[in-house]
């Protein structure tokens, strides 16, 4: 049986590459995202011959609502034939200052905090459990090897997006920092209660992504902007990384370690 993925925040940018990443590599895909414009464009244009081919799924989520997360993984587990081996929570608020210059002097980001925790940091753990069911079957129904184990593969994964912001922060990023710092503590706990299911839990923290060329090459030691294809080249390293599980890996060109 070929393998499986699931992608929240797949229409766009960093998920749309993972999509493709793994359609690539002969998984069979169902992503989620909350925009119906770019959800039909990836869907049935970007990636329309594996759509075409029923190796790609999807539907729209909305990841504030739990009753809805838990029904489009039970409808994306039937078009995965009930087998779930790889889950990249991608999806999320991704601007990380308070709209409109609030600042934590403002009564109104109350909102905003509530809709980063909802989405950046409910959400994973919210999926995430909607899918153990189906990663648990992928664990049994794995190949046993002639030692009788299934020590070959390197059997299911949880990979988490959380950013560089959970270890820096520019002003007036307090919903974002915390939430993406949320997930850190969320991604080690996780991988140490999956441990007997052999479910590993990780999580990949990427740095700025495609901005102005010169800006990055000031504040990057990588001297180059960062891509979408460095998120995924990370993502297909922990899929196959049996021996990996409670790390986190940022991929920012070194921004992190440069003073300012």
């Amino acid at each position: 049986m070929g393998k499986t993925a699931i992608i929240s925040g797949g229409a766009r940018g960093i998920g749309r590459a993972l999509v493709r990443r793994f359609l690539e590599l002969g998984y069979k895909v169902y992503f989620f995202d909350i925009d119906e414009e770019e959800l039909k464009h990836t869907t049935e244009v970007h990636l329309k011959k594996y759509h075409d081919s029923k190796a790609l799924g999807s539907s729209i989520c909305n990841l504030r609502d739990v009753d809805d997360i838990r029904k489009k993984v039970k409808q994306a587990s039937e078009f995965l034939n009930g087998r779930i081996d790889v889950l990249v929570n991608n999806g999320g608020i991704a601007t990380p200052q308070w709209k409109d210059g609030k600042t934590m002097f403002s009564p109104e980001t109350m909102n905003e905090w509530q809709a980063y925790v909802e989405t950046n940091l409910t959400a994973p753990f919210a999926v995430s459990q909607a899918c153990l069911p189906y990663m648990k079957d992928a664990v049994a129904n794995a190949p046993i090897n002639n030692q009788g184990d299934t020590g070959t593969e390197p059997g299911p994964c949880i990979i988490h997006i959380g950013s560089f912001r959970a270890h820096q922060s520019d002003p007036d990023q307090e919903g974002y920092a915390a939430t993406k710092a949320g997930q850190l503590g969320l991604m080690h706990s996780m991988a140490i209660s999956l441990l007997p299911y052999g479910i590993r839990v990780n999580l990949i923290a990427p740095g700025r992504i495609k901005l102005n060329e010169d800006e990055d090459v000031d504040d990057h030691p990588a001297n180059r902007a960062g891509r979408p294809k460095d998120i995924v080249d990370a993502a297909e390293y922990l899929v196959n990384a049996g021996f990996v599980t409670g790390q986190d890996i940022t991929v920012d060109g070194g921004a992190t370690k440069k003073k300012k």
